[in-house]
């Protein structure tokens, strides 16, 4: 019997999938920033803005090492409690919130809490009575690379009213806090703010209140792509305002970014290669709707440190886009990388810890990158 010949098809090979961008946080970096700060602005006591990197790891990190931690949602406080933070190492400062937002804030134990209008103050008499209330003023014209826009903080004489409006609803005139913006680059910008506090403490001894804390607020920057003033510079700054001060008080400061955004790298993979007449593009599976958004958020102005693990002699400039279909999505433009690069290469993202996995969706469908400890 003759056997008729058959084609055998040979498999495809299995491609590796890729996981997708991650997101890698030293806690050893977490530390060292912490100690950093405190070092910077002695007798100041750091409390984390939660908001800046939400990971479980990161806020574990952060707690372990005696932090306290700033909040703006009842979200963020119940995330602290699963890492085993106390509702006394919290401050809401947030200064308009839902008013369900300040009663389970405070059926949690919540008690302190910023303010900025008379509503809000009602709202906390109504909602968290007996809690201690401390006001916002405004900064001013600020030097940062993401502005906060003018949005909340009222100037010294509404700041006395509150405080004085607080006391007579059976409240606890606390404190008084500002902001000076998000990534400032001026160490000047806490001279103001802290003038006006000073006038603020004044007012209120007239009318027999005696306030027990200044927060200093965050933006405190972190190193990008270029060299930025040390930590050292803002808190002499700092101590210089605070020693003007009519009488001493505790200092509280919200730092976020300068404590997690160096402890961050983003590893992306590139998806493809294009000569354009616009240039050369690298498209990647990291964008800036999955992580990287405060690059549309400073206009540009926030460059990330990136480099290619390929590392050849030879470079050329690349404009770096994201995955998704939106012309937007481009998170940096003439960067130096090998110039052989190809699909399949990885990127290495610094400085990338702060603002980026809590801005990421899943818009166009694609997954918001992983977070891990290191």
């Amino acid at each position: 019997m003759r056997l008729s010949s058959a084609i055998v098809a040979t498999p495809a090979p299995v491609r590796q999938v890729h996981p997708g961008p991650v997101l890698e946080m030293s806690a050893t970096r977490i530390v060292a920033a912490l100690e950093g700060f405190r070092a910077a602005f002695p007798g100041v006591r750091p409390f984390y803005a939660t908001k800046c990197n939400t990971h479980p790891g990161v806020l574990s990190t952060l707690h372990g090492a005696g932090s306290g931690f700033e909040v703006a949602s009842v979200q963020e406080i119940d995330l602290l409690t699963e890492a085993g933070v106390q509702p006394y190492d919290m401050l809401f400062s947030n200064p308009v919130r839902a008013r369900e937002q300040t009663a389970r804030a405070a059926a949690a134990g919540v008690y302190r809490f910023s303010v900025d209008s008379f509503e809000e103050v009602r709202r906390v008499a109504e909602e968290a009575p007996g809690s201690c209330v401390y006001a916002r003023l405004s900064s001013g014209p600020e030097d940062s690379v993401v502005p906060s826009e003018g949005k909340f903080g009222v100037d010294v004489p509404q700041a006395v009213s509150l405080l004085v409006q607080a006391r007579e609803l059976g409240l606890t005139p606390y404190g008084i806090t500002f902001h000076m913006g998000s990534q400032s680059l001026d160490p000047a910008a806490l001279r103001r703010p802290l003038h006006d506090v000073a006038a603020v403490l004044e007012r209120l001894l007239q009318v027999g209140i005696r306030l027990q804390m200044v927060d200093i607020g965050g933006g405190f920057p972190a190193r990008y792509d270029e060299p930025v003033p040390p930590l050292a510079e803002f808190g002499r700054a700092a101590a210089e305002g605070l020693a003007l001060l009519p009488y001493p008080v505790e200092v509280f400061a919200e730092p976020g970014r300068a404590l997690v955004a160096e402890a961050g790298t983003f590893r992306c993979r590139v998806i493809g290669v294009a000569e354009r007449p616009s240039g050369w593009w690298a498209h990647t599976d990291l964008g800036v709707f999955h992580g990287l958004m405060e690059v549309l958020e400073s206009g540009g102005n926030l460059r990330y440190p990136i480099h290619d693990t390929r590392r050849a002699r030879l470079r050329r400039a690349f404009h770096l886009t994201g995955p998704t279909c939106d012309s937007q999505d481009t998170f940096a433009r003439d960067v130096l990388l090998s110039a052989d690069l190809r699909e399949g290469d990885e990127l290495l993202v610094g400085s990338a810890g702060a603002y980026t996995s809590v801005y990421a969706s899943r818009f166009n469908g694609f997954a918001p990158p992983r977070v891990v400890m290191i």
